[in-house]
């Protein structure tokens, strides 16, 4: 390979697998082509591969005036420095001086990722690196692969990833990354200047910049050790001359191995507990927000007062709290306890310690209300001194929903203080036959969860497109407080069945592992996820509208996705995404075939639901257009990538075959 093709460091073939093109939006002199080509590099100093350098000072040039953009976040230096270098784009010049001092018998790489384009089109010369040596030798090994999020195949930009030749499980987290890159736009990364031996590959999310992962940081690793080669290859290249004429050359190259790893990152949504708040907003209401999730509960002993020694409790108060436990609130049904405007009470509750382990703590906490004033009415003159008693406030209890009830879904109702009961005989439901109301079965409103004591739900055998009319007659509902509710009547009218369309999703490759298929809105939001039965995943009752779908391997068996563990050498669940869009009209029946290792992990997600998409150059506009026409062929608008080692990919994360060609069609 000639040696300003060497320098260039290009990502290699099996990542830099295809390039994107879109059309130009910055304006040129008409008649005059528009640049379509990034800069090329001319010459160095120190040269590219130079060896035994001492200036700590380097500057690069190019055939046309250059700029430079993200160098925070995108370029990086190994070894990895303690301060940031100073990089400054000047006209054909890019100048970088390194702050820190240079290590003796070093090689040292600058890598500019995606950070370089020209200054007046904006063409990205994407994979642009510089090596030098502080020593007689130059280690030229690396290691190339493609880095996305685990739970939504987004491509990972600009984030860490490195490598250890201390391959104990602590290293991640106790050593810096010896050597380091950025991703690209894609995901793609080149790690270089290594030396041959046995590494193991990691991409943090390095917010504190100290090179190490911290266990709130996002992080990946790959599931083998890796040992860089170097194959000598015959490149062939096609030219295109001045006459239209094709023709073929074949010259000698290199090849770096390997350059199909494959990772996914996660957070293993780790956060230390302790009592992050608590307040009192109301004289019967205590409120505690913790940290993290907890499958514990605390103990509050109220100190003092003519409550002293009593335990918050059953007995006197009612919980409300969030399903992690994390979000806690007592509401006293003890007048003793809530008329006290200033409460003491002895808290114990998990905390974190220093060795990151949990342990119980005791706590005083001072909770006060500042009761309102009550406004005194001035009477008027001659007013007689007997005055109409205040009306007796109610219970605020809501039935929610509008004029229209969906078939498959429970009628849900709303309080703004806890619920004590609900009387069924004051309840009253009604159907409409021709012009009169029949009186049919009553719903059985319940709580929706055990510790929502201000949602309730009735679940009911619904008729389509059937007027129905609610009646809850005052004084059904009664509140903790003695509250009564005021007379609802709801009238509303259920959907036909014509009014829905279903889905289902026929899937292949799913041989002994328990799959839950997610249908997902143009948000990439999952509204609704059913486990796969008999390889099987059916959705009723949809709105007409368009879907996305993506599944995942259940490993647990749990019915919702998980994470990964650092720790314990567990990846993220897999995830795979159906290539397609569903696009639903009423009344449809649509039936997929979905193979779930059909495409390659970073060639599944459709483009229009994909956030991260790379914009190679100022001109691109991917953000929208042809979107609506991606699911007709796989391939044609889809962001291509990398072909990756199958045998290699199935113990690490979607695992995937070649490209096949599917002729599956909606269907009604």
């Amino acid at each position: 390979m000639g040696r300003t093709a060497g320098y260039m460091r290009l990502l290699p073939a099996a990542v830099m697998a295809v390039v994107m093109t879109a059309c130009a939006s910055i304006g040129r002199i008409e008649g005059g082509p528009r640049d379509e080509t990034p800069p090329v590099f001319v010459r160095s100093n120190p040269s590219p591969d130079a060896r035994n350098v001492t200036d700590s000072r380097i500057n690069i040039f190019f055939d046309e005036n250059i700029q430079i953009k993200d160098v925070s976040s995108k370029v990086v230096v190994s070894p990895a420095q303690e301060q940031m270098p100073q990089i400054i784009a000047g006209g054909r010049r890019l100048s970088v001086e390194l702050r820190d001092t240079l290590i003796p018998n070093t090689t040292y790489t600058i890598d500019f990722s995606d950070a370089i384009s020209d200054l007046n089109e904006g063409n990205i010369l994407d994979g642009f690196a510089m090596e030098f040596s502080t020593g007689e030798t130059i280690d030229s090994l690396r290691v190339s692969g493609m880095l996305l999020e685990a739970r939504t195949l987004e491509p990972a930009q600009g984030m860490l990833v490195g490598i250890h030749s201390n391959l104990s499980d602590t290293a991640l987290s106790t050593i810096k990354l010896e050597r380091i890159a950025r991703t690209n736009q894609l995901g793609q990364f080149t790690i270089r200047g290594l030396k041959p031996g046995n590494y193991r590959v990691y991409a943090i999310n390095d917010v504190n910049r100290d090179y190490k992962w911290n266990r709130g940081e996002d992080v990946a690793f790959y599931d083998y050790e890796v040992s860089p080669t170097v194959n000598n290859i015959i490149v062939t290249d096609t030219l295109l001359s001045s006459t239209d004429n094709d023709s073929i050359v074949s010259r000698p190259g290199v090849e770096y191995l390997p350059n199909d790893i494959f990772m996914t990152w996660f957070n293993e949504n780790y956060n230390s507990q302790y009592l992050k708040n608590y307040s009192r907003s109301d004289s019967v209401k205590i409120e505690l927000l913790m940290a993290a999730p907890s499958d514990s509960m605390p103990t509050l002993t109220i100190v003092g007062g003519p409550a002293d020694g009593i335990t918050i409790g059953p007995d006197n108060s009612v919980l409300e709290a969030s399903a992690a436990l994390d979000s806690l609130v007592y509401w006293i049904t003890d007048p003793v306890i809530y008329n006290q405007d200033s409460l003491l009470i002895a808290t114990r509750y998990l905390k974190t310690d220093s060795t990151d382990n949990l342990s119980w703590v005791n706590d005083t906490l001072k909770f006060n209300f500042k009761r309102p004033k009550q406004k005194k009415e001035k009477k008027k003159k001659n007013e007689e001194q007997d005055t109409i008693a205040p009306p007796i406030p109610l219970l605020d209890f809501q039935a929610l929903g509008g004029s229209s009830q969906d078939l498959h879904k429970p009628m849900t109702f709303k309080s703004v203080t806890p619920v004590a009961s609900i009387n069924p005989d004051l309840i009253m439901m009604e159907q409409k036959v021709d012009t009169n109301w029949v009186k049919i079965k009553s719903p059985v409103i319940a709580r929706d969860t055990l510790n929502q004591p201000l949602l309730f739900e009735a679940a009911y055998d619904w008729e389509p497109a059937t007027s129905y009319r609610l009646t809850i007659d005052s004084t059904a509902v009664t509140g903790i407080y003695g509250l009564y509710n005021k007379k609802i009547v709801r009238e509303f009218t259920t959907k036909a069945l014509e009014d829905y369309s279903t889905v289902t999703f026929n899937l292949s490759d799913t041989t002994g592992v328990d799959i839950v298929v997610e249908l997902l809105n143009t948000a990439d939001s999952p509204i609704a996820s059913v486990i796969a039965v008999d390889n099987q995943a059916y959705f009723p009752f949809l709105n007409e509208g368009t879907y996305y779908a993506r599944a995942f391997i259940d490993r647990n068996g749990n019915g919702k996705w998980d994470t990964g563990n650092v720790a314990d050498r567990l990846q993220p669940e897999e995830i795979f995404y159906y290539p397609k869009k569903v696009d639903l009209k009423k009344n449809w029946d649509v039936s997929q075939s979905w193979s779930l290792l059909e495409l390659p992990a970073d060639m599944q997600k459709p483009l229009a639901i994909k956030k991260n998409k790379p914009k190679k150059n100022t001109n691109d506009n991917l953000d929208g257009e042809n979107e609506n026409d991606e699911e007709d062929e796989w391939g044609t608008n889809f962001i291509p990538g990398s072909q990756y080692n199958d045998a290699q990919r199935t113990n690490s994360n979607n695992s995937t075959t070649n490209l096949r060609n599917n002729n599956n069609r909606r269907t009604r």
